[in-house]
């Protein structure tokens, strides 16, 4: 009960920083494609900020594994819902923002700032395996389905800043390399930045466009449930038929980060702008 309350202040929070970016829209001191520019920050600056500070810890059988755990889980459950969904779009006519709606969840700016407050920064580190796994599939899956691409540039996927602080991180994680205090400081606070910069992108977004438009569109309502109630149900048969569902607190916040907080018609609005953007 305890943790259903944190849970829902946090994300009561993120809902009111979302209002904030909202506001300064409307209230014309910024215009809503200046969001651009903040998600450009967030994405190549804060979150390998929360990636590379994530694997600042001490390396301890333990938590290879719990890293190893929630690595498995991410990447099954990854491989497997890719099949399901794709297999989703192709019965129901679903188009390229439509699945990756489905597939994708907001890992990245919604699952940091609320494990950190429900469970403690100390589990941080396993939800960002999760977020790794995502970012490999985003910059491959995702980025070929919604741009069209006929193969994969893999020059830019390796040299993706978000890649290569996975690689760093793990790298530092299991040659016991620990970063100077000041700089391991300085990226925890500008990793804490992600869930409160995210939401204010939101809400800027938000501010430039049509609500009757948006909710009128039955579509999304039911790419919202194949998203929040179809998918998360494969996902806990596919944990259950795995057996890694009795490792309960590290698959606790694998399941958080995959699908139960996910906001469609958030990542509906993100997966279309970034589309515009490529």
């Amino acid at each position: 009960m305890t943790i259903s309350i944190l849970l829902a202040q946090q994300i009561a929070q993120l809902f009111l920083m979302i209002f904030m970016g909202f506001l300064i829209v409307k209230a014309g001191l910024l215009k809503d494609e200046d969001s651009k520019v903040l998600s450009k920050i967030v994405l190549y600056l804060i979150i390998p900020c929360v990636i590379l500070n994530a694997f600042q810890v001490d390396y301890t059988p333990e938590t290879v594994r719990g890293l190893l755990v929630a690595f498995a889980a991410s990447l099954l459950m990854q491989v497997v819902l890719l099949f399901a969904v794709s297999a989703l779009g192709r019965v129901f006519h679903l188009d390229a923002v439509e699945i990756t709606s489905v597939y994708y969840s907001n890992s990245g700016n919604l699952i940091v700032p609320l494990v950190t407050a429900v469970l403690g920064a100390e589990w941080v580190l396993y939800s960002c395996v999760y977020m790794s796994v995502q970012l490999v599939f985003f910059w491959t899956h995702c980025k070929k389905v919604i741009s069209r691409e006929a193969s994969y540039d893999w020059k830019k996927i390796v040299l993706n800043l978000n890649i290569i602080s996975i690689f760093v991180g793990i790298l530092l994680f299991f040659t016991g390399i620990r970063l100077p205090a000041l700089v391991n400081n300085t990226l925890h606070s500008v990793g804490s930045m992600v869930g409160p910069a995210s939401m204010i992108v939101t809400g800027m977004l938000f501010a430039g466009m049509d609500f009757r438009q948006i909710f009128a569109n039955k579509r999304i309502y039911f790419v919202t449930f194949l998203r929040l109630i179809a998918v998360p149900l494969m996902a806990l048969v596919l944990l259950k038929l795995s057996h890694l569902n009795g490792l309960y607190f590290i698959l606790l916040f694998i399941i958080i980060t995959l699908y139960m907080l996910s906001v469609t018609f958030v990542k509906h609005i993100y997966i279309k702008k970034y589309k515009e953007w490529l």
